[in-house]
């Protein structure tokens, strides 16, 4: 068996502390006694991701810019959990809120972090299955995203192309289509 040996945390210094993001850097010394000056360790909340079906078995997605790449992409329904949500609840909240659609049967499909080496969160998948419009969007304040309906085969052929490039909604959708092997 393999040693989990933790480094012990000697300092750490606060760089911003904001609600999206906090950003700290930490003095480490390691299991075999070297010590690491520096090393910056990015706190977030966690996130919620949904796969979400429709009754009739078409996929709901949004279509947001992402000012980082400066690109409009097709993405999952997704966002930060609010303090005292659990995943499901987030997932939820956000599924109604950014498409309208609600319902259904959900399943916790995985959680992955972005990088565990210097992030604090996790990304948490769920998978709805029979969802259907219940009423219209409530989005934030600085929310712009429309909500789309595809089929299976236009979210995979998306995937192939390399169309989607967050890779926190990547990862879950390659898995769904590597298990359901039918398109």
């Amino acid at each position: 068996m393999e040693r989990e040996d933790k480094w012990k945390i000697l300092e750490s210094t606060y760089i911003s502390k904001r609600p999206w993001m906090t950003a700290r850097k930490d003095k480490v010394e390691l299991p075999d006694g070297r010590i690491n000056p520096e090393y910056w360790v990015l706190e977030f909340p966690d996130w919620v991701n949904v796969i979400a079906l429709t009754k009739d078995g078409h996929m709901v997605m949004v279509r947001q810019y992402r000012h980082a790449l400066g690109i409009t992409e097709y993405e999952l329904c997704a966002g930060v959990m609010e303090e005292g949500e659990t995943p499901l609840e987030a997932a939820k909240r956000e599924l109604l809120e950014e498409t309208g659609y609600a319902g259904g049967e959900w399943v916790e499909y995985m959680s992955i972090c972005a990088n565990p080496s210097n992030h604090t969160n996790m990304a948490h998948t769920f998978l709805a299955i029979g969802v259907e419009r219940v009423g219209e969007q409530h989005l934030d304040d600085t929310e712009e995203l429309t909500c789309h309906i595809f089929s299976k085969e236009e979210v995979y052929d998306m995937l192939q192309r390399g169309e989607i490039y967050q890779a926190l909604m990547a990862a879950p959708l390659w898995k769904y289509f590597f298990e359901q092997r039918s398109v």
